[in-house]
């Protein structure tokens, strides 16, 4: 769907909101209109991509192929804090620029994480699932233990893993951090203790995951992790769906290996609805809802959309993950550094 003008384009390829009406209002200053794409498949955005001065993405991949039939695209600018859909290197090798917004919803998915860890520990789903189907009673949640005293262990320490600390902190947890690019007194300082990963696993009776995913993460919980957690233990995700490996949580949780999960995220999204991570009842399962506020998304559009009107009109963005491309001679930009 094109919406009109002659000014600069802007390829959609994918939004999980109402409307548009905030990018509009800020590319439409500009003098740029929309192009959305509607199904976000590569070889739709194939198609548009000549036409495109910029790229608006959210969860939709932009590739390589795509990337190289926008000869006109001067930014790709991504709605949220993870760019793994995103070419990057071959961006940045054709001179493109590409932006994120790494703060918008700390409070959101703290929040979303703190829930999910809640719920876990006091089996507040499962309550209402067996309460609901005519089993009302304590006993299919036992055990349960008091939350205050026991460990979190926060994989992954940046703005997320720091905001949920202190959060967490309040409910009188003790926190443990792993993150291999902070020092140990980075972490210190923000009230958790640093540990190596596989400590972390050992004495957590909580562990919620904050980190990217890349082939350092992808299946950084599998069969190996499970086995050294804690059975009483409960993971929590909100980062990325392929960081877990959810055949393997499934096999941990039947074996007993640790207590259950709470998956913000899944490797599949939508998911299968047969999948047994899915159907699992010692699983909650929320659907990557934890970006979302009503304040969170107004953040998330106009950033994004400023961006990229930014770039348009000349100006350095603020969140450039590429900063490499703008000393580019190929820079498609004619930004004033």
């Amino acid at each position: 769907m094109s919406e009109g003008g002659q000014g600069p384009r802007v390829l959609v390829t994918d939004y999980a909101w109402p409307t548009l009406d905030p990018e509009k209002e800020i590319l439409g200053r500009i003098g740029a209109s929309l192009m959305v794409a509607s199904t976000g498949e590569e070889d739709e955005l194939v198609e548009m991509a000549p036409q495109a001065d910029a790229i608006l993405t959210c969860w939709k991949a932009v590739s390589t192929r795509t990337i190289r039939e926008a000869a006109r695209c001067q930014i790709i600018s991504r709605y949220g804090i993870g760019i793994d859909n995103i070419d990057i290197p071959f961006a940045t090798e054709q001179g493109v620029i590409v932006t994120n917004v790494p703060a918008y919803c700390l409070e959101e998915v703290t929040d979303q994480a703190l829930a999910l860890l809640l719920a876990s520990a006091r089996k507040v789903v499962l309550f209402d699932r067996e309460a609901k189907a005519g089993r009302y009673g304590m006993a299919p949640g036992r055990p349960i233990f008091r939350i205050r005293g026991r460990t979190l262990g926060i994989v992954g320490f940046g703005k997320i893993g720091r905001t949920l600390g202190r959060k967490a902190r309040a409910f009188g947890l003790k926190i443990a951090a792993f993150d291999p690019y902070l020092d140990d007194s980075s972490v210190r300082e923000h009230g958790a203790e640093p540990m190596d990963l596989d400590r972390l696993m050992e004495v957590s009776d909580y562990i919620s995951i904050h980190v990217p995913l890349n082939d350092e993460t992808h299946h950084l919980f599998g069969r190996k992790a499970f086995r050294r957690m804690r059975s009483e233990a409960f993971l929590i995700n909100t980062s990325r769906g392929a960081v877990v490996d959810t055949a393997a949580l499934v096999e941990a949780l039947d074996a007993g290996e640790i207590a259950g999960a709470g998956l913000d995220v899944l490797p599949q999204e939508p998911p299968d609805p047969d999948d047994p991570v899915v159907l699992h009842p010692m699983i909650i399962i929320t659907p990557h809802a934890s970006f979302y506020s009503q304040e969170s998304l107004l953040e998330l559009q106009t950033t994004a959309a400023q961006q990229v009107a930014d770039v348009l009109s000349g100006k350095v963005p603020k969140w450039v993950v590429n900063p490499d491309v703008l000393d580019r001679p190929n820079l498609r930009s004619s930004i004033h550094l």
